[in-house]
């Protein structure tokens, strides 16, 4: 089952009775799991972010774009919208990854 970002989320009826027919063991052990994939992609866009900040450093561009911030921010509060979340929260968790990119960024710039 995904949703329109394609994208496996139990958003129906029939997920949700799944999750409740699970103990409380399995569904600490399907967030663990979960947990765990949230990790590997925040790795993985701190890759790619890096990645970008060496194109930024190639092209003597600025570590901040507020444009491409603003826009990662628009896109969070879509997508959390989509999956009927907070979109003020997801969008906090969005400031601390570009934080934390940046912050990556200088350390790399200062250490070359």
């Amino acid at each position: 089952m995904g949703d329109e970002t394609g994208n496996d989320v139990p958003h129906d009826d029939a997920a949700r009775r799944r999750t409740d027919e699970m103990s409380l063991d399995e569904l600490r052990a399907e967030i663990e799991g979960i947990d765990r994939d949230i990790v590997e992609l925040i790795a993985r866009r701190t890759y790619v972010a890096d990645a970008v900040a060496d194109v930024k450093a190639q092209q003597g561009l600025s570590t901040t774009d507020e444009a491409q911030e603003e826009a990662v921010m628009k896109r969070a509060g879509a997508n959390a919208e989509a999956f009927d979340l907070d979109s003020n929260l997801v969008k906090a968790v969005f400031r601390l990854l570009i934080e934390l990119n940046k912050i990556q960024q200088r350390t790399e710039r200062e250490e070359n």
